[in-house]
Parts: structure tokens; C-alpha cells; sequence
């Protein structure tokens, strides 16, 4: 195989990959328009999105969101991706053509799911068909097969190997598995965003130790480095961080095992030997975290004091896959309790552990039928696979929750080990049609197929005798049950090595339709009916800052208890956010030091039900604790029996079966506001400013003041949610930000100060953390000019001298 057929072969591949894999979920689209669109995604990935299309617009870097104080700091929420470049591109292009939300989740879902297979496909092809570097033979060989039937013999022969047909198999149980689709797919974007590029990232890694790839391998792995970190998943990035550790650990144990063997065909094949290959690897890994480094800075900066820092230690067992799911991994309708979001053990399918039936059962033949040659050729990526299985099982601590996480990295694992053991058993085949009388009878009896077939059954009898089967046993177990037995007949039968290879992807992705199918796959997550009237601003005023009081979203609004469109009034989560409305409510995973805890706001956008009752019975009026922040609006939703108070202060503007909508006497409160005094400074006055010209932007407010001398101060009051990072200068003076009990800035002016006050966000880590992704860009930029220029200088003919 010549270097670059295989190149060629391999995107074909990749491509062939993505498209198979976007087939797929055009057919679980055609059984199901909304399969994408689920409770998160619905309230809070489209409308952030939204918002990211018109920031973009706007020509502005989407750091702030002006329409959500709870998930304002849209850098800091780090879900959104807000440094990756791929995902930027992808919603803004996503955005330009005229899609329903559905449909626009369905796109940004499957073009990253067609990311993911790619990466798969080409990880798993390194590991099976090692690049074959050029030689004397191989060069003459390769001039032979220009003619175009060489060219096109040659093709046919990188396409119908082995390698091929197996690396299609990773690439579908990667891209395709039980968590992705039902998780990251359609609920938990930045999960997918994230783990797209963790298969780039570990094939770069593996590129990056590679010897014979030069002095510029460690450019490999950090744009996917990057573009994992700044995809938006903190479990991804520990994921990575267990990779390299991993590929760490390994690498010095094999230099150990094999220390200083130098033969004449190693000598000729490697190209460097100065720089140890764990070192290559980690200095690419390293330029990428430094290109990504705005984002992890950002959300170490923002979960500072936040909620989920200190967090309740009872979530950290939630969703941790029980010991007696693990049938599941063979037949995905096995039925047992689970803890839920809410820590109660509840009957759930084990729909996450999904991986297409041959994987497992794959890697359990090649157990029992090659025993201790197959566990000494994969015994590293074992040892991975039940580390993260482990993982999988435990209680996790921090910020970080729901073990299940870990799921979608144990699939990649157990792909590539079924993959090496399916090679195993295709080179056992071969050696056996050479050399039969080398291999008893018992060999024989272990084909994969017919253990699959004999799993399947045994699981079966154990459902029906546990009571495991749950609600959709019939007819999976029965299409699970075809499958196996086709399998089975394709190696007993099909002499054609290729095909039965290719039998394995096709069983794989039968297996993964039957399930999707029969199980439905958004496992119990609230859908709501959010409507595109959501785009709208009517019957809300987008001059006003609202408030919105309104029960658990995934209680009161899922479609089983309101099927008909919901959202106009209250504006759940971020969907204000569609319309540009500016609201206090908002979706956060983190919820920041601030509003947030101030209000005790849930993950959904809720405020607490005591706190809400509070607020519109005693901090309601124009002295109140709302009309400090500026909130001159208010939403109730009609199971909400409270208005706020006084009357005189308030005005009942729209009533619908939704809720209430009650608006401030008076015009809208002006963003920029002189105030007298303050409650977290009780021993201070300040003389009321004259201010005028105000002009308001994502993450920057203008204003003109006047401040009248010989007195006091005056003290400016900002109406946007307070964090580290403002900065004031009036005329080019720098003044001092501070807050009011960590919900908005205010500043502090000098008596008898006059001209143009200006607050800005530039927060420290935006400064620094820009500064180094531009120096480690700058830096990869240049070692790959370097790289492409010595490989022209490498593969151009020496000139012939005469004489």
C-alpha cells in the first residue's frame, strides 16, 4: 500500500463514515420529526444559539447575553462553545437558512455526529492498518499502479479489506452508541460538541508517538485538542486527561520493554530519535490546551462561588450505571433500577449501554476462543476499558456528576478492542484456510456468531425469569435474536472474507435501528411544546427587563401536561432569548455567584417558590429590591395565585391561560440610573447625577454624566448582572467597579465630574488567556509551514549529475 492510496482511502472512508451515519438519523428523523428536540436543547441550546447567530451578526464575540442575567456570561457557561471555531461555523451557518427548531437541532446534532464517525473511522484504520512507509519495492509497486485499472485495483483492494469494513464498525458504535444518540445528541449538546473530537484527538496523540512521523509530529493532536477543550463538556476534557495519561503510562512501558533494539530496517524507518515520543505527544497536547485556553480560564474563573460549586453531595450519585445493567450492553431492553435525577431508584432500560450487539459479544468470543493472545495483544486498551467501566459505576465528587458521563468513552473503547478481536479471528481464518491441520476441532467451535446468538438467548431466559424485560422486550429480543443467527449463518456459510467482515457493520447498524425503534430514545426527558411564535417579541415589551415567576418547568410545562404551545408568557429557560427579551430567568448548569443564588434560581430558570412570593409581595415597589436590579416587568404563571405589590406601583398589561403579564407604571426603567443610596453601603449618601445618552451594548455600556460639585458622590447604578472582569473609566480616567451583593455593578463618580463614563468587560482571563491561544495558533501556524515545507523538500528528486 502506498502512503498516499492509503491517505486516499482513508478519506473516502471517513467521509463514507459520516454519511452512513447521517443516513441513520435521516431514517429515526422520518420516524420521528422531534427525535433531536428535548428539554435541554429546547430551553436552552437553540435559544443561546439563536442569540450566538445574532451576536455574530452584531459583529460582536458572544461573551454576554444581554436577554438572561441567571445565563448572561455565555463564555463562562462553557456549554456553548463559545471559543471553537467548528461550532461558531456550525450555528451560523445552521442559522442562515430558514429551519424550524427541530430541524435546526437535527443539523447541528447530525453535522457533529458526522465529526464524530470521521474521527472514529480514522483512529480505528490507523490502529488496524498501520501506515506503510515508502520503500525501494513499494515505490516501484506504486509506479506501476498509476495506470488508471492499477489505480482503480488498488482502491477496490484498500476498500473491501478487513481494516476498512472494521473501522466503519468503530466509526457506527462511536457515533452511534446508546448515550450519544439519547443524550448528547438530543439533550446534552455540549456533550457531543465535546466528544465529536475526542477520537481526533486520540488518533493525533497516537501520530504525535508515531517515530517515523518526524520532528513535526506534535502539531498532530493540538487542533483537536482545542477543539475538544472548547467544545463545551468539562467530562469530555477529563476524559482527554485520562487518554493521555494512559498513552503516557504506555508509551514509557514500551520503551522499557524494548529499550535500545536498533536493526538495520528500524534504523532506516525512523526519522527521529532525539525528541522521546511521550514528550512529542505531550507538547502537542500541551499547544492545544494553550489554544483553548479562554475557555477553560473562563469557567475556572466563572464556577468560582458558584452554586454548583457547592453543590449538595446527594447529586453525585445520581446516574451511576448499576452492576446488573451490564446486560444491557447485549440487549438494551434489560430492564433494572437506576437512580434518576432525583436519586430515586427507578425501572429504566439500559438504553445508554447500547453498542449494536457485536461489540461485546465480539470481544467476549475473542476472550474465550483466543484467551492469552488476544488479552497480550490488547492488554493496554483492557486494562482502559474496565478503568472507565469502573468510573462508569462510581460516585463522583466536585463539579462533576452523573457517572453515566463516562459511557460514550467506554464504547469508543470497546469498539477498538471488538475491532482487534474481530482481526484476530479474520487473521485465525486465513492462517487455518493455509494451514488446517495447525487447529483442532475446538477451535472451530467459537465462532462470534453463534456465541452472540447463544448471549442473546441466555439474556432472554433471564429476563422473562428476573422480570428485567420492562416494556419493550417484544419484539427486540426477537429482531436481536435474527440478527445473531445472521451472523452466525454468514461465517458458516459465506466463503467471502470481505463479506462476512462487512456482515459485522451492517449486523451493528441493523441493531442500532431495531433499537432506536423499538426503545424510544430521549429515555424519559420532558419534551415541551415551544413553538415559533418563540421568535417573537408579542404580547412581551423589549424595552423592559422582566421578571418571570413560574413552577419546575419539567413538572408543569412537558407536553404530557400541556400538549398545546406554551412559552409566550413566561419564557422558560433561555428561550427569551429567541425574541431578544431581556429577563432576570435564564437556564444554567452552573447558576454564578449572584442573582442566581441571591434568588435561588434552578437549573431550569425557576426561582424559588418562597423567595418569588417575597419578591412580589415586599420587594415589588419603587423602593424594593427589583426596581434596584430595574426590573420594571413581571410574568406570573397562572398556577402562581400571587400579584405583585403595591397596586399603585403595577399594572395588569395581558392575561392569557398561560399566565399574567404586569408592567411598572411609568416608561421603561433606563439602564444607567443614579441612586441616592444603597442598602450594602448604609453609612453613605450620594448626590443624584444628571445622566443622558445612553448607549447600550452586549459587553459595554456608554452613558454621558454630570455629577454637581462640592458635595458628595454620586453612585451609578448599572442594570445588567454584576462580574469580575467591568472596568469604568470616565474620559479615560479609571474609576473603581463595585457591586451590590454580587447581583449588578455599580461606580462610584466624583463630585463635580462631567463627560462620557464608559463600563467595558474585559476580564483578566479573556487578556491573558486570548494572549496565549494567539501565541500557541501562532506558533502551530508556523511548525506547520515548517512541516509541509521539509516534506516538499523530502519527496522532491534529487538532480541527476553527470559524469
Amino acid at each position: 500500500m502506498s502512503e498516499t492510496r492509503s491517505r486516499r482511502s482513508d478519506v473516502f472512508g471517513a467521509i463514507a463514515a459520516g454519511l452512513i451515519v447521517t443516513a441513520f438519523c435521516l431514517i429515526l428523523l422520518w420516524h420521528d420529526p422531534l427525535l433531536f428536540w428535548n428539554d435541554d436543547y429546547e430551553l436552552s441550546i437553540l435559544p443561546v444559539f439563536a442569540d450566538v447567530a445574532r451576536c455574530w451578526s452584531e459583529g460582536h464575540l458572544p461573551l454576554l447575553s444581554p436577554y438572561s442575567w441567571v445565563c448572561s456570561n455565555l463564555a463562562g457557561e462553557f456549554q456553548y462553545g463559545t471559543f471553537s471555531i467548528f461550532v461558531n461555523a456550525a450555528v451560523v451557518l445552521i442559522w442562515k437558512f430558514p429551519l424550524r427548531f427541530a430541524q435546526q437541532a437535527a443539523a447541528l446534532s447530525i453535522t457533529h455526529l458526522f465529526v464524530l464517525a470521521a474521527g472514529a473511522f480514522l483512529l480505528a484504520r490507523d490502529r488496524l492498518s498501520p501506515r506503510e512507509m515508502p520503500s525501494p519495492q513499494s515505490s516501484q509497486r506504486s509506479a506501476q499502479s498509476r495506470s488508471p485499472g492499477g489505480r482503480r485495483s488498488r482502491l477496490v483492494r484498500e476498500l473491501t479489506s478487513d481494516s476498512f469494513a472494521l473501522s466503519m464498525f468503530v466509526a457506527l458504535v462511536a457515533a452511534l452508541n446508546g448515550w450519544i444518540i439519547c443524550w448528547g445528541a438530543s439533550d446534552w449538546f455540549g456533550a457531543l460538541g465535546a466528544f465529536a473530537w475526542l477520537p481526533w484527538a486520540w488518533w493525533g496523540l497516537e501520530r504525535a508517538l508515531d517515530r517515523e512521523r518526524g520532528r513535526w509530529r506534535f502539531l498532530w493532536p493540538a487542533p483537536f485538542v482545542y477543539l475538544l477543550v472548547t467544545g463545551g463538556f468539562p467530562y469530555t476534557v477529563l476524559m482527554l486527561a485520562l487518554l493521555i495519561a494512559w498513552l503516557s503510562i504506555k508509551s514509557l512501558v514500551q520503551m522499557w520493554e524494548r529499550p535500545q533494539r536498533r536493526d538495520s530496517v528500524g534504523s532506516a524507518r525512523t526519522r527521529d530519535t532525539k525528541v522521546p515520543p511521550t514528550l512529542s505527544m505531550l507538547a502537542g497536547a500541551a499547544l492545544g490546551v494553550g489554544m483553548s485556553a479562554p475557555a477553560w480560564l473562563a469557567i475556572l474563573d466563572y464556577v468560582h462561588g458558584s452554586a454548583r460549586g457547592v453543590e449538595a453531595g446527594s447529586a453525585h450519585w445520581q446516574w451511576i450505571v448499576p452492576l446488573s445493567a451490564l446486560p444491557g450492553l447485549i440487549l438494551p431492553s434489560w430492564t433494572v433500577k437506576w437512580a434518576d435525577f432525583s436519586t430515586r431508584l427507578m425501572p429504566h432500560t439500559a438504553t445508554e449501554l447500547a453498542c449494536g450487539f457485536v461489540a461485546p459479544v465480539a470481544l467476549i468470543a475473542g476472550l474465550i476462543g483466543r484467551g492469552r493472545a488476544l488479552i497480550r495483544q490488547i492488554r493496554w486498551e483492557l486494562l482502559l476499558l474496565v478503568l472507565v467501566l469502573l468510573l462508569c459505576m462510581l460516585p463522583t465528587a466536585g463539579v462533576f456528576r452523573w457517572s453515566f458521563r463516562w459511557l460514550p468513552f467506554f464504547h469508543l473503547i470497546l469498539a477498538l478492542c471488538a475491532a482487534e478481536a474481530l482481526n484476530n479471528f479474520t487473521a485465525e481464518e486465513a492462517e487455518r484456510a493455509e494451514i488446517p491441520k495447525r487447529f483442532s476441532a475446538a477451535s472451530a467451535l467459537k465462532p462470534p456468531g453463534l456465541i452472540g446468538f447463544g448471549l442473546v438467548a441466555l439474556i432472554a431466559i433471564a429476563m422473562s425469569i428476573l422480570r428485567t424485560n420492562g416494556e419493550c422486550a417484544f419484539p427486540l429480543t426477537w429482531i436481536f435474536l435474527a440478527l445473531a443467527a445472521l451472523w452466525a449463518l454468514s461465517e458458516l456459510f459465506v466463503g467471502n472474507q470481505s463479506i462476512r467482515t462487512w456482515t459485522l457493520a451492517c449486523v451493528t447498524f441493523a441493531a442500532f435501528l431495531a433499537t432506536y425503534l423499538c426503545i424510544p430514545p430521549n429515555c424519559g426527558v420532558p419534551k415541551y411544546n415551544l413553538s415559533q411564535e418563540l421568535t417573537k417579541s408579542a404580547p412581551l415589551d423589549p424595552q423592559r427587563l422582566y421578571l418571570s415567576i413560574y413552577p419546575p418547568v419539567e413538572y408543569t410545562y412537558r407536553m404530557e401536561k400541556k400538549p398545546w404551545p406554551v412559552g409566550r408568557i413566561v419564557r422558560p429557560g433561555s428561550t427569551s432569548m429567541w425574541a431578544g427579551l431581556r429577563f432576570i430567568n435564564g437556564y444554567s448548569p452552573i447558576l454564578p455567584a449572584g442573582v442566581a443564588r441571591a434568588f435561588r434560581v434552578a437549573i431550569h430558570g425557576e426561582i424559588d417558590p418562597d423567595i418569588g412570593r417575597d419578591l412580589l409581595e415586599h420587594q415589588a415597589g419603587r423602593e424594593g429590591d427589583l426596581a434596584r436590579l430595574g426590573v420594571d416587568a413581571i410574568t406570573i404563571a397562572q398556577e402562581i395565585d400571587v400579584d405583585p405589590q403595591p397596586p399603585s406601583e403595577w399594572e395588569l398589561a395581558v392575561v392569557t391561560r398561560e399566565g399574567r403579564v404586569f408592567y411598572r407604571k411609568g416608561t421603561a426603567l433606563p439602564i444607567v440610573r443614579s441612586i441616592t443610596s444603597i442598602r450594602s453601603r448604609p453609612n453613605e449618601e450620594f448626590v443624584p447625577a444628571a445622566i443622558s445618552r445612553i448607549e447600550d451594548s452586549r459587553s459595554r455600556v456608554e452613558a454621558h454624566v454630570d455629577v454637581p460639585s462640592g458635595g458628595p458622590p454620586a453612585l451609578l447604578s448599572f442594570s445588567r448582572p454584576y462580574f469580575r472582569g467591568y472596568e469604568a473609566h470616565l474620559d479615560g480616567k479609571r474609576l473603581l467597579v463595585d457591586f451590590h451583593r454580587g447581583l449588578f455593578p455599580v461606580v462610584q463618580v466624583p463630585a463635580g465630574s462631567s463627560g462620557r463614563i464608559v463600563l467595558s468587560y474585559r476580564p483578566v482571563w479573556l487578556v491573558y488567556g486570548g494572549g496565549l491561544s494567539i501565541l500557541c495558533a501562532g506558533f502551530w501556524i508556523g511548525g506547520l509551514t515548517f512541516a509541509v515545507r521539509d516534506k516538499g523538500r523530502r519527496g522532491s528528486p534529487e538532480p541527476i549529475r553527470a559524469g
